[in-house]
C-alpha cells in the first residue's frame, strides 16, 4: 500500500491579492496604519456597523419559542423572498402583479450568482450546452469570472466601463461594446454601487444601455449588492431594474443583504428571475430547486428572518431606511472632506470624482506605483487598482490619509 497521499501533486493556489494585502496590514506594527481595502461598511469608530434595529430583532428571534427549527424549503423562507422581491422591483411592479417573478433565497450574493449561472448554462436559449458569452465590466469584482466558470460557462468577455483618464464611467465605450456583442449574450450589470469603482450610470445612461440591450437581444444579469447604501434610497438604487421590467425585459438579479443589514456572517442572498410569461414559472422553479439541492440543499434561516421582519413591519422599515440615509450621508461627508483636504494640500489633479461617485467604494485614480508607495512608506493600504472603501476613513485618520495621498502624488515622478 502506498504511503503517499493521493493529493501529492496538488499545487497550492497563490493567496488572493486582497487576502495577501490584509495579511500584510495585520503584520504591520506602525500605529498609524490604515486599511482602506475592506468590503464591510464601517462606522465612525472604525467598527463593522450593524444597525441597532438588527441587534434588537435578532434577540427577539432567539427568544421566540414559536419559531420552528425545521429545515426550510429549497427556495427558502417565502416571506423573505416576497419582501426581497418587492424591495428590488417595487410592490406595484407589473411583473409581480402578473405573477412572472420567481425568487429563491441563496447563500449570499455569490450563491445567487452561481444559481443564476447554472440556470443559464442549462436552459438559456433552449440549449443544454450553452457556454456564453457572458460580459463583465472592466474592472469588476475578480470573483465574478470564477463563479461563471465554475458553472461551466467558459466564454467570459469584458465591456469597457471605467475611464481612468476621466475618472468616471465611459458610457460611449460601454455602448460600443454592447453594440458589438453577439445577440443573446448575457451582460452582468451593477444596478448601483459599482464595485470597485463606486461610479454608476445615470438614469439617462441607463435608458441608452437598455435600448441597446433590447435591440441587440442581450440578456441582463443585475447585481444589487447593497441596495439603499448608494443613494440612501432603496427605490432609487434599484431604478435600473424598475426600468427594465417596465420595458418588458426578462432578467436575473443577484441581491445581497450583507452590507445594508449588517448581516455579513449570515450570508443572506436572493436570486430574482423575471420572466416574460408566467406559464414558465413552475418549470423554472422546479429547475432552480433541483439545482439548490445539489449546491447547498437549503439556505440558513436566521438572517433571512431578520430581513423579513424588518421589511414586513412599517415602523421597522422606516427605522431601517433612516439608518441607510445616515450611513450614506456619512460616506458623502467623508468624500467631501477628503476632496477638500486634498485641495488645501495642493494635490495635483481634479478630485471632484470623489464626490461624483457613490456608495462605499471609490476609484481614486492612483497608479500602481503610488498605491505601493502608500503601503510601504505610509502604511495606508488600498486595492492595487487604487480603489478604496470610503467608510474606512473617519475623523481620526482622514488628515493622515489625505496627507499620504498628497505625498504619493508629489513624491513619485
Amino acid at each position: 500500500m502506498s504511503t503517499l497521499s493521493v493529493f501529492i501533486d496538488t499545487p497550492a493556489v497563490p493567496p488572493h491579492p486582497e487576502v495577501r494585502l490584509l495579511t500584510t496590514f495585520k503584520k504591520d506594527s506602525n500605529p498609524k496604519k490604515v486599511y482602506l481595502a475592506g468590503s464591510e461598511y464601517l462606522n465612525e469608530d472604525g467598527q463593522t456597523f450593524v444597525p441597532p434595529l438588527v441587534w434588537k430583532i435578532k434577540q427577539q428571534i432567539v427568544n421566540d419559542p414559536t419559531l420552528s427549527s425545521e429545515y426550510p424549503s429549497c427556495s427558502g423562507i417565502p416571506e423573505f423572498s416576497r419582501r426581497a422581491t418587492e424591495l428590488a422591483l417595487g410592490k406595484d411592479c407589473c411583473a409581480i402583479v402578473e405573477n412572472r417573478v420567481l425568487g429563491v433565497q441563496t447563500v449570499g450574493s455569490t450563491g445567487a450568482l452561481r444559481l443564476g449561472a447554472e440556470l443559464l448554462r442549462r436552459w438559456y436559449n433552449l440549449s443544454a450546452n450553452w457556454r456564453g458569452p457572458v460580459y463583465l465590466s472592466s474592472p469588476c469584482d475578480d470573483s465574478l469570472a470564477g463563479i461563471f466558470e465554475a458553472a461551466g460557462i467558459l466564454d467570459i468577455r469584458q465591456y469597457r466601463y471605467w475611464d481612468a483618464e476621466q475618472r468616471g464611467v465611459s458610457v460611449e465605450s460601454l455602448l460600443e461594446d454592447l453594440e458589438e456583442a453577439p445577440e443573446q449574450a448575457v451582460v452582468v450589470l451593477s444596478a448601483s454601487g459599482h464595485h470597485p469603482t463606486g461610479a454608476d450610470l445615470t438614469q439617462k445612461d441607463w435608458r441608452l444601455v437598455i435600448e441597446v440591450m433590447m435591440r441587440r437581444r442581450l440578456f441582463p444579469f443585475f447585481l444589487l449588492p447593497a441596495q439603499g447604501l448608494c443613494l440612501g434610497d432603496p427605490e432609487q438604487d434599484a431604478w435600473p431594474l424598475h426600468h427594465c421590467t417596465s420595458m418588458g425585459l426578462e432578467l436575473l438579479c443577484a441581491q445581497s443583504f450583507s452590507r445594508n443589514f449588517g448581516l455579513y456572517g449570515e450570508r443572506v442572498g436572493h436570486l430574482l428571475i423575471v420572466l416574460k410569461q408566467n406559464s414558465m414559472l413552475l418549470a423554472i422553479q422546479s429547475q432552480a430547486e433541483s439545482l439548490v439541492r445539489t449546491l447547498w440543499s437549503c439556505p440558513a434561516v436566521g438572517g433571512a428572518r431578520v430581513v423579513a421582519t424588518v421589511l414586513n413591519n412599517p415602523a421597522h422599515l422606516a427605522e431601517w431606511r433612516e439608518g441607510l440615509r445616515g450611513a450614506v450621508e456619512r460616506c458623502m461627508l467623508v468624500r467631501e472632506r477628503l476632496r477638500e483636504k486634498l485641495r488645501l494640500l495642493g494635490a495635483p489633479g481634479d478630485w471632484d470624482h470623489l464626490t461624483q461617485q457613490g456608495g462605499l467604494y471609490s476609484c481614486t485614480g492612483l497608479s500602481v506605483q503610488q498605491v505601493e508607495y502608500l503601503s510601504k512608506r505610509r502604511h495606508v493600504y488600498l486595492l492595487p487598482n487604487g480603489c478604496l472603501n470610503m467608510s474606512c476613513i473617519n475623523s481620526r485618520n482622514l488628515d493622515y490619509v489625505a496627507e499620504s495621498i498628497y505625498l504619493a502624488l508629489t513624491s513619485l515622478p
